[in-house]
């Protein structure tokens, strides 16, 4: 839980806002992070990989509506994660 408190602490969420968008992404990119070491060790383990289709595809989703209400706290988020953004996505 160190990960997550430093994440709050410097994204300054407080910790009333637990199910803010930034920490939802933040838990999740925690989930992908784990699921993709398993499926290194684990190639065949298929319901790990539609696991992790999910969990990217809700991801994707919740960037794209955090990205559509404030670009600077997207922009501030990708870049604290390090996440790339797809050319595909469509922003409206």
């Amino acid at each position: 839980m160190k990960k997550k408190d430093s994440f709050i602490r410097l994204s300054s969420v407080s910790e009333e806002q637990a199910g803010s968008v930034e920490s939802q992404v933040y838990n999740l990119t925690n989930r992908v992070s784990k699921l993709t070491y398993h499926l290194k060790l684990h190639s065949k383990d298929y319901s790990s990989q539609r696991g992790l289709w999910k969990i990217l595809g809700k991801r994707k989703r919740l960037l794209v509506y955090l990205r559509r209400k404030s670009l600077l706290r997207y922009e501030k988020l990708i870049n604290q994660l390090g996440i790339r953004v797809p050319k595909t996505v469509k922003f409206l």
